[in-house]
């Protein structure tokens, strides 16, 4: 190969293994990740369905109620404006479908010094004044810039009121995270992010002498219901929820 020919090859190795930018990786992984609030060809064949169609609010309304006010649908987000509510619990929203077992996945993020919740086994009636009189919470919450100091079984992910986070996996405020609460059979698993945060098994003992014992010991119906509406909170700030899905175990 004479020298000419070596030169070539090299200048073609040289500028054509140019090293990616982070810019070019950010692209690709767009290119890479599906679009918002909709499910795949996989996902629909394993039996999930979309609670959020990423355009309009239906399939949901506000608890106890036949409207749906307090919330808006931007940029593929649904979004709880925070601006209060029905008697001064906010406008606490929940699935038209009820549900038994299932796999709940989605996104949300919160404002600066916001708190917030995912509901399930939700009771309506007009009995009860707010969704957590009935209801278990997968806590969701500003941890690092809530304006009180919290306990333990307030931070994100945790089993409101009940049991505590295992660890910390919650992203900065500004970025959103990953929701998945698997109900089955009454074992219930709370993941964020990836990790398996906390699990705990509903209407056994030590179930019964927590709600009896601790915040819930004045809601007589807290965590009865076998099955319920999914609920998502409005607790006066301003939250983001996306790529809302459920598949029925």
């Amino acid at each position: 190969m004479n020298q000419r020919l070596l030169w070539l090859v090299a200048a073609s190795l040289l500028f054509g293994c140019k090293p990616s930018t982070p810019q070019d990786n950010a692209e690709a992984e767009a290119e890479q990740a599906p679009a918002l609030n909709t499910l795949t060809d996989a996902e629909k064949k394993d039996g999930w369905e979309l609670l959020f169609d990423g355009q309009t609010t239906n399939g949901w309304h506000v608890y106890n109620r036949d409207t749906m006010d307090g919330w808006a649908v931007e940029n593929g987000e649904l979004i709880a404006l925070g601006t209060g509510g029905l008697n001064g619990h906010g406008a606490d929203i929940v699935s038209n479908e009820k549900f038994e077992n299932f796999d709940l996945s989605l996104e949300w993020k919160v404002s600066p010094a916001g708190n917030s919740g995912v509901f399930f086994n939700v009771v309506e009636d007009p009995k009860y004044g707010a969704i957590y009189e009935t209801a278990p919470e997968y806590q969701l919450i500003d941890d690092v810039g809530f304006p009180e100091k919290l306990e333990p079984w307030q931070h994100s992910a945790a089993n409101y009121a009940m049991h505590p986070p295992a660890k910390s996996a919650a992203k900065p405020v500004g970025e959103f995270n990953l929701t998945r609460i698997v109900v089955n059979k009454g074992h219930v698993e709370h993941y964020l992010n990836g990790e398996l945060i906390v699990s705990y098994d509903l209407w056994t003992p030590e179930w019964t002498a927590l709600t009896q014992s601790g915040k819930w010991k004045d809601f007589p119906d807290y965590g009865k219901a076998k099955s319920g509406p999914i609920g998502l909170q409005d607790h006066g700030n301003k939250i983001w929820f996306r790529n809302i899905k459920i598949k029925r175990l």
